[in-house]
């Protein structure tokens, strides 16, 4: 299977457990792989693979909407949707808190989903 990868897009939100998490919000690093099948891709044209600009509107509509008291949730609302677009049969997730509110973590939390269509 081939791949898209989309590396770290970087949205501030209210999303978290805590009241500080909500009111004060904070960075998310979201990373994604669009597993698609390029072996009839002839053309270098767009409208013949899947775009990857639809993926990262799709991302920025779900880390701006509701907001989410767990990771786990945003990550498969990103994945459920991602497995719509056209072209695209799984879909990896990563969702990064780089600073989480928890003291002595400093390399972030993340959460990975995969999605399969």
């Amino acid at each position: 299977m081939d791949r898209i990868v989309v590396e770290k897009i970087v949205c501030f939100g209210y999303h978290g457990v805590l009241l500080e998490e909500q009111t004060l919000g904070q960075e998310f690093q979201i990373s994604l792989e669009l597993g698609v099948d390029l072996s009839a891709h002839k053309n270098d044209q767009i409208d013949q693979v899947p775009d990857y600009r639809t993926a990262v509107s799709i991302v920025e509509d779900v880390m701006y909407g509701q907001s989410c008291r767990l990771l786990e949730t945003l990550a498969c609302r990103i994945g459920d949707k991602l497995l719509l677009i056209s072209g695209v049969t799984e879909v990896t997730v990563e969702i990064c808190k780089p600073n989480p509110p928890i003291p002595g973590v400093q390399g972030g939390v993340s959460v990975i989903v995969t999605r399969v269509k």
